[in-house]
C-alpha cells in the first residue's frame, strides 16, 4: 500500500514508520521535515500536500496540538488551539483526503486516553480527543467507496515521559512500538468506526 504518514518524525510517527516500512510504501509528511510538508491548520496546505502525493491507499495521522493548563486560566483562545489543530486539522485530512484516496482507502486518526480518563490541566485535550473519537464513529457510516476510518487512543508514551510525566502521575506509560501496532491494525485490517485504545 501507499501510505501517507502525517507526523512521521514524531515519537509515535517514527514507531509507526518502523512497524510498516518493510511492508508498504511510506510517504513521510511533516510540518518541518519529510518528503512532503503540511500545516494541518491550513486547508490550502492540506490540499497542496494531497495534490503532491497523488492517489493513496491509507493515511495515518499522528499529529495534533492541544493546550494544557488550569481551567480557571483558560479562555476561548486556549481551547481554540486544540480545536483548530488536533481536531479540525485531522478532520480536514479526511474531508479533503477522501477526494484523493483510492477506493477502499483507510484513514487512521489520533485521539488519546484523556477522552476516557481525564486529568487536571487536560480539559482541552479531553474535549478534543472525545470529539475525534465521535467523529470517527460517525464518519465511518458515510465515507464513500468502501473507505474506512478508525482512531487510535494511546495513553502517555514512554518516550515522551520527560515532557509529559508531571501531567500523568499514576498512569502506566506504553512504548511507542506498542502504540504503533494499533495503527498497523487500523491500516492493514478491515474494521471501521473503531477506537483502538492502547493503555
Amino acid at each position: 500500500m501507499k501510505i501517507l504518514l502525517i507526523g512521521a518524525s514524531g515519537t509515535i510517527g517514527r514507531a509507526i514508520d518502523n512497524e510498516l516500512k518493510a511492508r508498504h510504501e511510506i510517504i513521510r509528511v511533516g510540518h518541518k521535515s519529510g518528503e512532503l510538508r503540511v500545516n494541518i491548520t491550513d486547508s490550502v496546505s492540506i490540499r497542496s500536500m494531497f495534490e503532491q502525493a497523488g492517489p493513496f491507499d491509507a493515511l495515518i495521522s499522528a499529529v495534533g496540538k492541544v493546550h494544557f493548563g488550569a481551567l480557571a486560566e483558560m479562555s476561548e483562545a486556549e481551547f481554540a488551539v486544540g480545536l483548530k489543530d488536533k481536531l479540525m486539522g485531522q478532520v480536514n485530512l479526511v474531508l479533503i483526503g477522501r477526494e484523493f484516496a483510492n477506493d477502499g482507502a483507510s484513514f487512521t486518526l489520533t485521539s488519546g486516553v484523556l477522552s476516557d480518563d481525564p486529568i487536571r490541566y487536560g480539559a482541552s485535550a479531553s474535549m478534543v480527543n472525545g470529539a475525534i473519537d465521535a467523529f470517527v464513529r460517525s464518519a465511518a457510516l458515510e465515507l464513500p467507496r468502501a473507505m474506512r476510518i478508525n482512531s487510535v487512543s494511546p495513553t502517555v508514551i514512554e518516550e515522551a515521559l520527560p515532557a509529559y510525566a508531571p501531567y500523568f502521575r499514576g498512569y502506566k506509560a506504553v512504548p511507542a512500538a506498542l502504540a504503533a501496532l494499533a495503527y498497523a491494525k487500523s491500516t492493514e485490517g478491515a474494521q471501521t468506526g473503531q477506537v483502538y485504545r492502547v493503555w
